[in-house]
């Protein structure tokens, strides 16, 4: 049996990965990650009350348990790229860079110098080891799958991690925690980026990017309405705009379709027109997980954002860039996104979104 280290948030997920592995007969040890030092809107660290059901757990569980501090690493390594690429205009995805940086970084470090022989962690994604080689899967249950978030995982951070959940739906975890009389059982799964919580999003932004309005344009050149600073907006928004009727417009919702951060500029178009649909897009640097394609050119498929159904693609390993091209049209395709490459059970890897065309 194995020394294992469960990366534990308070989660319903985690709990049970130290549930099954305990029953398993391993020898195992939660660990509690703090990595945000800030209280949300209503002055509640949602840390303590987390790390209050960690505890709670590991004690009905009869299993040690520890908490470790890694608030600097994930400002120095996470949170300072984040505010980065916003100030870029760009839409960065923080998890990715959460669980190569952090969660498979300096925890799978600390872990080990526990005495760890795997790290444990509760994402629904599985792990197929041959040959030398260790595959990132696809979970059993479609609907949670979460390989999307793994894609700058390499073969040493996996050789080294397991992933009990990837094999049963989320009403089975549940399930299981109600077994055990967890007081997880019926938390909430965690939604949107984790150092924000429930707090508003532009709100939050404006505390780090100071606000810089402007105007919102559209696409003949006609300005529309003002904006509080494109960093604030996404690709395809259609919320929060504050255009309203135009007297002269076709009736239909405005879409946010370009930013152009050096005019300052947000671009617009009424109704879902096809400039927020593209043909294809570039990436300078993927990450393939098991080993680079053997063949330049290959079809497979591809996911631009999280439960995303895969889509058929055409891809082009070229010396400095790796060319996407889409079977069909895609909408708002954002650049500081991720693609991430699939087959029909494995997760290829993934890179940053930098160009669309």
């Amino acid at each position: 049996m194995a020394r294992i280290v469960v990366g534990m948030s308070g989660g319903v997920d985690s709990s049970v990965v130290a549930a099954l592995l305990k029953e398993q007969g391993h020898e195992v040890i939660g660990l509690f990650m703090h990595n945000w030092e800030e209280q949300d809107e209503n002055e509640v660290c949602t840390a303590v009350s987390d790390y209050e059901d960690v505890k709670r757990v590991c004690n009905k569980l009869g299993i040690p348990y520890f908490s470790v501090n890694f608030a600097q690493e994930y400002l120095d390594r996470v949170f300072k790229f984040f505010l980065d690429e916003y100030s870029k205009g760009r839409t960065p995805n923080p998890d990715v860079l959460c669980n190569r940086e952090i969660k498979f970084g300096p925890f799978l470090e600390y872990a080990k110098n526990l005495g760890a022989d795997y790290i444990a962690t509760g994402h629904y994604a599985r792990i197929r080891r041959e040959n030398g080689k260790t595959y990132l899967m696809k979970a059993e249950d479609g609907n949670k799958d979460q390989t999307y978030f793994l894609n700058q995982l390499n073969q040493e951070q996996l050789g080294s991690v397991i992933f009990p959940i990837g094999d049963i739906t989320k009403p089975e975890v549940r399930s299981i925690a109600e077994k055990y009389g967890f007081s997880t059982a019926e938390k909430k799964d965690s939604t949107g980026i984790c150092f924000i919580g429930e707090r508003r999003f532009r709100q939050f932004l404006k505390n780090y990017l100071p606000c810089n309005p402007g105007n919102i344009i559209d696409n003949k050149g006609n300005i529309v309405g003002r904006h509080e600073g494109v960093i604030y907006y996404t690709l395809g928004q259609r919320k929060g705009l504050n255009i309203g009727g135009k007297k002269d417009g076709n009736g239909e919702r405005w879409f946010v379709i370009d930013k152009d951060v050096k005019n300052n500029n947000l671009i617009v178009s009424q109704g879902e027109g096809e400039e927020l649909f593209k043909d294809g897009l570039v990436s300078y640097k993927v990450n393939w997980i098991p080993q680079e394609p053997e063949t330049k050119e290959f079809e497979c498929c591809a996911k631009f954002r999280y439960r995303q159904p895969d889509q058929a693609v055409r891809v082009r390993i070229e010396p400095e860039r790796v060319v996407v091209e889409f079977k069909e049209k895609q909408r708002a395709v954002t650049p500081g996104q991720y693609v991430v490459f699939y087959n029909e059970t494995d997760c290829l890897g993934g890179g940053v979104i930098e160009e669309v065309f």
